[in-house]
C-alpha cells in the first residue's frame, strides 16, 4: 500500500517583493551596516520574503542592487573591491559608496 501525503497545493507563493520596496530595504540595511560594511544578498531576501521563500528574492535584490549602483547610490562589492555593476559574477555583496 502507498502511503498518500496531504497535498500542500492550496498554499501559493508569496507574491516577490517590488522594487521600489527592495530598493528602500537595500539602502536602509547598507546604512545600518555603516561606512566600509557591507550586506549579503541573502540577508536582504530574508528581509523582503518568508524564510521558506527567500531565495525568490535574490533576483530581485540582484536587479535592484544593480539599478541602485548604476545611479551611484550603493556599490556592488566582490572580494572586498568595487565592481562594475554590468558585468559581475559569482558572490558579491552590497554596501554604501566608500571613500577610496
Amino acid at each position: 500500500m502507498t502511503e498518500s501525503r496531504p497535498s500542500d497545493s492550496t498554499a501559493s507563493p508569496s507574491p516577490l517583493p517590488d522594487d521600489e520596496a527592495a530598493a528602500a530595504l537595500l539602502l536602509r540595511l547598507a546604512g545600518e551596516a555603516g561606512p566600509g560594511k557591507s550586506i549579503g544578498p541573502m540577508d536582504a531576501a530574508l528581509a523582503l520574503m518568508p524564510k521558506d521563500e527567500w531565495q525568490r528574492a535574490l533576483p530581485v535584490v540582484r536587479r535592484v542592487a544593480v539599478r541602485l549602483a548604476l545611479e551611484g547610490r550603493l556599490m556592488i562589492y566582490r572580494k572586498g573591491k568595487a565592481v562594475d555593476p554590468t558585468d559581475f559574477r559569482g558572490v558579491y555583496r552590497i554596501g554604501l559608496p566608500r571613500d577610496e
